[in-house]
């Protein structure tokens, strides 16, 4: 019975890594970069976030609303359980058990997505509240997972977790205001008119944005070896694709999504396992 299962456990892992590769070659690559102990448990993780946004954004002509609350009521009967028919929810709960990822991080992250439900231009402080919810708390469940139940390193590298998520989110609403504007309605950049933006606008941003990924490269400097470079080529992928939209002009981001192809992601990937080798991270 208990190798069953370890079996239906094992699959449901495999499903989160599926679901992980299908919607971001960078993660997906970056994830590569954990060792092997480290790999599933961010899988997990990164399924459970995908689809919780999923529900927001994609699932169109549904009572998103009610697919939220059914989302949240089943993640912590699963967690609660140790058990779950989503394999999913299987996954995840899994790992915030055996990790102990605090259930506060779980409950900020779906507020996030519920917010996506009914906002469509945010306040300074609901901004703040939804890059929490959204990205930083994100951040510190992987963190829990590269710190493998050390409290101590845990609240050590916790501030430099939070800026890496901020920084990817906040390059993330940057890349995408043309989609989330025009057809979600969403303007998440407090103050900022999209309709007239300009070149001040975005350098404000900008700056923000740098802020975030300058605290960052401390905190996974001090991460366990296991998951530095998995971390450090995440980190590397989006202060690429940051640059890039630094060298853009506001009118060109609102045509177009700016991305890094595959072949330079690589050569991304190549130069941060050489620095992770000569200890240069």
């Amino acid at each position: 019975m208990a190798n069953q299962m370890d079996l239906y456990t094992e699959t449901c892992f495999k499903c989160s890594k599926v679901i992980t590769h299908q919607y971001s070659t960078s993660f997906g690559m970056g994830i590569k970069a954990f060792d092997k102990g480290c790999q599933d448990a961010i899988y997990a993780i990164y399924g459970f976030v995908r689809y919780a946004d999923e529900i927001v954004d994609t699932f169109h002509g549904h009572d998103k609303a009610k697919l939220i609350a059914g989302f949240r009521l089943e993640t912590f009967i699963a967690i609660e359980q140790g058990i779950s028919l989503n394999p999913v929810l299987q996954s995840f709960q899994y790992v915030v058990n055996k990790y102990r990822i605090e259930k506060d991080l779980i409950e900020a992250f779906l507020r996030s997505m519920e917010m996506d439900l009914e906002k469509t231009a945010y306040t300074e402080t609901g901004y703040q509240e939804y890059i929490y919810g959204s990205a930083e708390v994100v951040g510190l469940m992987c963190l829990r997972v590269f710190c493998s139940n050390d409290d101590e390193l845990y609240r050590k590298l916790l501030p430099g977790a939070r800026s890496l998520g901020a920084a990817f989110q906040k390059v993330n609403f940057l890349r995408d205001v043309r989609s989330d504007f025009e057809e979600r309605g969403r303007t998440y950049f407090p103050g900022v008119d999209f309709a007239g933006f300009t070149l001040r606008d975005k350098q404000l941003i900008e700056a923000d944005i740098q802020q975030d990924f300058d605290n960052a490269i401390t905190g996974i400097r001090g991460l366990p070896k296991a998951a530095r470079l998995g971390v450090y080529v995440a980190y590397v992928y989006y202060l690429q694709l940051f640059k890039k939209i630094k060298g853009i002009s506001p009118q060109v981001i609102l045509q177009k999504r700016v991305r890094i192809n595959d072949g330079y992601k690589m050569a991304l990937y190549v130069k941060a396992l050489l620095k992770q080798r000569f200890n240069m991270i």
